[in-house]
């Protein structure tokens, strides 16, 4: 099947089809709706063939549905019918689900996703499941006042980097993961890594677009629990 896999970002929009070496993009930010995105992507694919569309979504996700608008961008995406404007199938995750998907390699793999704020989400035996640990009590706050862009800008590299060493090793802790990968922009501002973790790639949410519907292409059978909101 091609699939075509759309990263909705706050800064960009990145496409890439399935068998297509270099991967588009266009700008997106605050006024970019739904109806904007798909006909930037269409206009960008116009000469990919594609039957199938995967999108990697900045806001919470639940079932494949979209339940919240995001925070960088317009409003209107909660019910928007993006089967009907692609005119092929559709499925929607959560961007650091999609990332999640992309990186998993087996066992169970905790996604920490160190950018505006934090992305989280664990692959368990092949099920992805989102997760909102960004909002859990840490310290005087939460976890993304303290490792998102917020924290960054407040503590210095320094102190930031100290609160991620910790914040990480906590919910290593709590959820004995097999595997931690540390993605989003930000994780490359890290002097070194937390033990047990390795580098993510943003390109590996391409990966987690095409495994969303080949499972084939992963490391273990794959699936979507039906339950999170990331």
């Amino acid at each position: 099947m091609n699939v075509l896999v759309v990263d909705v970002g706050g800064t960009n929009v990145k496409i890439l089809a399935a068998g297509q070496a270099e991967r588009r993009k266009f700008a997106s930010g605050p006024t970019l709706t739904p109806e904007l995105m798909v006909a930037g992507v269409k206009e960008l694919a116009a000469d990919w063939p594609y039957e199938a569309v995967s999108i990697g979504y900045p806001g919470r996700v639940h079932s494949g549905h979209i339940v919240a608008d995001p925070h960088n961008l317009a409003a209107g995406w909660v019910r928007f019918d993006f089967e009907a404007a692609f005119g092929c199938p559709v499925k929607v995750l959560n961007d650091a689900a999609l990332q999640a998907l992309g990186s998993y390699q087996g066992g169970l793999l905790l996604f920490l996703g160190l950018g505006t704020g934090l992305g989280s989400a664990l692959v368990a035996e092949g099920v992805v499941v989102p997760m909102e640990l960004a909002h859990l009590p840490y310290a005087k706050a939460t976890y993304e006042d303290y490792v998102g862009l917020r924290g960054l800008k407040r503590l210095g590299k320094k102190k930031w980097r100290q609160h991620v060493a910790y914040g990480v090793a906590r919910l290593i802790e709590a959820l004995h993961p097999d595997d931690v990968v540390l993605g989003g922009g930000n994780a490359k501002k890290l002097k070194e890594l937390p033990p047990g973790c390795r580098l993510g790639d943003n390109a590996n949410a391409f990966l987690g677009g095409f495994r969303l519907w080949d499972e084939a292409g992963a490391r273990q059978p794959l699936a979507l629990a039906k339950t999170g909101t990331p």
